[in-house]
């Protein structure tokens, strides 16, 4: 079951001119729960702290965003009116990960959010979940060089270094890598792993 984030005691910016439209999306985010500050400048998050931003994509341009090229470090909703492909490129090339469509329906602006900031939270997961298998591939010449070691050290062969190099992980409540770089370092003696 997906959960529901809280949205309340966020804060969002939103990077638009001020007009009518932009004064009611204000109202609706602080019925939300939301803070709202509107700008219509390049964003500086240092500057203006943001939990998630809604940018004008229909006047939105290269460098209105800190991130252009990057994943956006926060949830980012495209407000859009035109339906021209080059505006929709735009909002998708920024990180936009919804829409809403202007001028600007009430009842349309938690819904987007809500996908954002789902959206947004499950990109973040999979890129650290990508970064740890990365890290752990990277480490996989210490793991080989690690059983070839106990290998030697207790004249198993190597599916039995393996076994004894998991088995150590286990014990010590570290990965397979971790165990296999300490082994080889010299903190873990090879006589552990037997």
């Amino acid at each position: 079951m997906t959960v529901i984030p809280d949205l309340v005691g966020r804060r969002a910016v939103i990077l638009h001119r001020p007009d009518d439209g932009v004064q009611r999306l204000v109202r609706q985010l602080g019925l939300l729960g939301l803070e709202a500050h509107v700008q219509w400048a390049p964003l500086d998050l240092e500057a203006t702290p943001a939990d998630i931003v809604l940018v004008d994509a229909d006047q939105g341009w290269s460098g209105l965003l800190p991130w252009s090229g990057h994943a956006a470090p926060v949830p980012l909703v495209a407000l859009l009116q035109s339906e021209a492909p080059g505006r929709v490129a735009w909002a998708i090339s920024e990180g936009a990960l919804a829409i809403l469509p202007k001028p600007v329906a009430p009842a349309a602006v938690y819904p987007a959010l809500i996908l954002a900031v789902t959206a947004h939270a499950r990109a973040a997961e999979a890129a650290a979940r990508m970064e740890r298998l990365e890290e752990r591939l990277r480490m996989r010449p210490l793991v080989h060089a690690a059983v070839r070691a106990i290998e030697m050290a207790s004249g198993c062969d190597e599916e039995a270094a393996y076994a004894a190099l998991r088995r150590a992980a286990m014990k010590r409540r570290i990965t397979i890598e971790q165990t296999a770089a300490e082994m080889l370092a010299g903190v873990i003696p090879l006589s552990e792993a037997g």
